[in-house]
């Protein structure tokens, strides 16, 4: 990827300053209006952090500070089946997610692409002098080919897209499939896509997507909503030695996606999911070192951030902090609070501080902008640079909570048999505990005063009367810990409905019933997977489309390849993923044997076909398959072999007058005379030959 500038000056109109130069700040109505969105943001999601705290102690095993115990309770037991459920669900996202080895994004032409053809085709067989295609550019009304209002029309060849160079030579090219045998079919508008969809893929390999995609699936499964943010443009290190062992790295400008958690992310408390959302607030933890890095990243002013370094370390604990941490001492840190803010800025508060309004948004009451604040100062100040304008934050809920941007997830779903399964286990222990052991009932006034009542074996009581055995008295505590187990395994049968997550499903053993047969815990598990179905679903549509389409956007604004251009649209692929390989392969290898009449072929689009079916074997179909260029040449060249040879210089026309077919007598070997081109004979004139029968060679 060629190193651009990617947000410059010009892009988001900051005028003639210099990068890193601090604005003249005028006033404070722009850190009052972020600090008062801030404290909104921080107070209506109060509740959320409760839920959060809860289930983040359900998983770790901890008994919150409202657990209060009496003082007949010794055992302290936490049974953690919210973790053993939280990793069931978090492994299953990520099974499905990934089980191509890759990010499960594709992009696909649409189903009408304008600007690049959709398909052409090509015969190597076909005549050297066939008159080539002329298509009108006005064509008749309703063949679906009407211009849009102020299009002009395009010859085939401009619309080839990324095949434009290597099809320029190709002979008899004409627009649509193929529908001989010998034709060859070729669709720029695909090739256009995969391009891009490779771009893409690279783009995110490069920025650890996958890494970041399965943290932000733990917290879903955990929390109930999981939050990525990108593409931004960021500078990236490619290490390179000169042949003298200098070290001497190679700095390209790349996209980057990461993984923000959900305890940092403050959203409009207004919206319920992140296309209402007018901003939102990322918290940052950052040292005097990471401050310092900001200064190598576009548009941030240097001297400001290090007027705040100077300042000293300003962070401030928030109270669920130390839960994180497991408790943890109160220490001082050493760390700087900084907040990212996305979001709409009234255009008086950015004239205050000197930003420049490009002329046709002069008339606008607001605008999508970017601050960087700490220790109310403002370390950058940019209007938004994507276009169109939008807030580079994507939410998806575990669980659907349709009045609320956060979800809901699988902790929070069995919070209450957790506590059931912990009380019922408590109890049990500490019956055992009791009938395990004799209780002792003592007649101290048959016994010697003063004697030790400590009970061990060997022990001798001094007596001083009454009758023998009646001073001491053995009785067994009743044992209920049975019962108590079983409304345990209720608890836990009820933990199964309440996530939707059967214990079978994550390695339960000693299952009956139907789930005996290898066919019955197949269809178990398709059952079981119904849940897993729904929250992959929602990852497709709140997280990878709108981050696909993202990552396309970013490169059609700053990339400036021609050839990965085209009327595209990005497709999440998560939910594909859900069918086992095997089904898909077996129904793949179906289409194709049905595709292969002759009848069907020209509708069927076999480098698509052979490429799923490589997918659907674990394979990569780019090492197994032959690409779009490779396939271009190898039908170059079959063109050429199958052309027939020029004749030479002097020699007589092959054929009858001009280069036309022979005359019939040649043809039959009668003596017609030459019918011409496209004549047919009249029965009984001179040259009709009739059904013409071979002629036996003469003896």
């Amino acid at each position: 990827m060629a190193t651009n500038n990617f947000m410059d000056d010009k892009s988001i109109g900051l005028g003639d300053k210099k990068e890193g130069e601090a604005a003249p700040f005028t006033g404070d109505s722009l850190l009052a209006f972020l600090n008062d969105r801030y404290t909104k943001s921080e107070e209506s999601r109060r509740q959320d952090e409760q839920r959060w705290l809860k289930a983040y102690r359900n998983y770790r095993g901890l008994y919150g500070p409202d657990v209060k115990f009496t003082e007949t309770e010794k055992s302290r037991v936490f049974v953690k089946v919210t973790k053993t459920k939280v990793l069931a669900a978090y492994g299953q996202i990520t099974d499905v997610l990934f089980a191509n080895n890759r990010f499960p994004l594709s992009v696909d032409p649409t189903v009408l692409p304008e600007g690049v053809v959709d398909s052409v085709h090509m015969d190597p067989k076909a005549p050297e002098d066939a008159e080539p295609e002329v298509v009108s550019p006005f064509g008749y009304k309703g063949d679906g080919k009407d211009l849009p209002p102020g299009a002009t029309y395009a010859s085939l060849m401009d619309r080839l897209g990324p095949l434009k160079d290597q099809l320029k030579d190709a002979k008899n090219l004409k627009e649509g499939p193929g529908v001989t045998p010998t034709s060859l079919t070729f669709h720029p508008a695909m090739v256009a896509a995969k391009k891009m969809e490779k771009k893409i893929h690279d783009q995110l390999d490069e920025s650890g997507a996958n890494k970041h995609l399965r943290s932000t699936a733990f917290e879903m499964a955990l929390f109930g909503t999981g939050i990525m943010k990108g593409p931004f443009a960021k500078t990236k290190e490619y290490p390179s030695w000169d042949d003298e062992g200098t070290y001497k790295p190679e700095m390209k400008t790349v996209p980057e996606t990461s993984h923000v958690s959900i305890w940092n992310f403050y959203p409009d408390p207004d919206a319920s999911n992140m296309e209402e959302a007018q901003y939102i607030i990322e918290r940052h933890k950052l040292s005097a070192t990471q401050l310092r890095a900001l200064k190598n990243r576009p548009l941030f002013r240097n001297n400001v951030i290090e007027d705040v370094i100077a300042e000293g370390a300003s962070y401030t604990k928030k109270y669920w902090e130390d839960d994180l941490r497991d408790y943890a001492p109160n220490l001082g840190v050493d760390r700087f609070e900084v907040l990212e803010y996305w979001g709409s800025v009234d255009i008086d508060m950015l004239k205050e501080n000197d930003i420049d309004i490009p002329e046709a948004l002069l008339e606008v009451k607001e605008l999508q902008a970017n601050v960087w604040f700490c220790n109310n100062r403002v370390i950058r100040l940019v209007l938004n640079p994507f276009k169109p304008a939008n807030i580079p934050y994507y939410a998806a809920p575990c669980e659907l909570n349709p009045y609320s941007l956060f979800g809901i997830g699988v902790a929070e779903n069995m919070d209450d048999t957790q506590t059931l399964m912990n009380g019922f286990m408590r109890m049990a222990v500490d019956n055992a505990v009791l009938s395990g052991n004799l209780v002792f009932e003592v007649d101290e006034t048959n016994l010697v005063p003063g004697q030790d009542m400590t009970v061990f074996p060997g022990k001798v009581f001094r007596r001083q009367g009454g009758a023998p055995g009646q001073s001491l008295f053995g009785t067994q505590f009743p044992n209920v810990a049975a019962q108590n187990l079983q409304l345990f395994d209720k608890a836990r049968q009820l933990s199964d409905e309440s996530t939707g997550m059967p214990s079978f499903s994550h390695g339960q053993t000693g299952v009956s019933g139907v789930g005996r047969t290898a066919s019955g815990i197949s269809m178990l598990m398709n059952a079981a997977s119904g849940s897993v179905k729904t929250i992959i679903k929602n990852v497709d549509d709140y997280l990878l489309a709108p981050l696909g389409k993202a990552f396309f956007s970013f490169n059609m604004q700053f990339d400036f390849d021609r050839s990965i251009k085209g009327d595209l649209e990005v497709t999440a692929r998560g939910t594909e993923s859900l069918m086992a390989n095997e089904v898909r392969s077996q129904r793949l290898m179906q289409f194709l044997q049905i595709a292969s009449s002759p009848a069907l072929m020209p509708f069927a689009k076999f480098p698509y076909i052979i490429r799923e079916i490589a997918k659907s074997m674990d394979l990569d179909p780019d090492k197994v398959t032959n690409n779009m260029d490779e396939a271009l040449r190898q039908a170059l060249l079959m063109q050429q072999a199958t052309a027939p040879a020029a004749p030479a210089e002097g020699a007589p026309p092959v054929g009858g007058p001009e280069g036309g077919p022979p005359p019939v007598s040649d043809m039959t070997g009668g003596g017609g005379g030459n019918i011409g081109v496209g004549a047919a004979p009249v029965p009984g004139e001179q040259g009709f030959a009739g059904n013409v029968q071979a002629v036996p060679p003469q003896a």
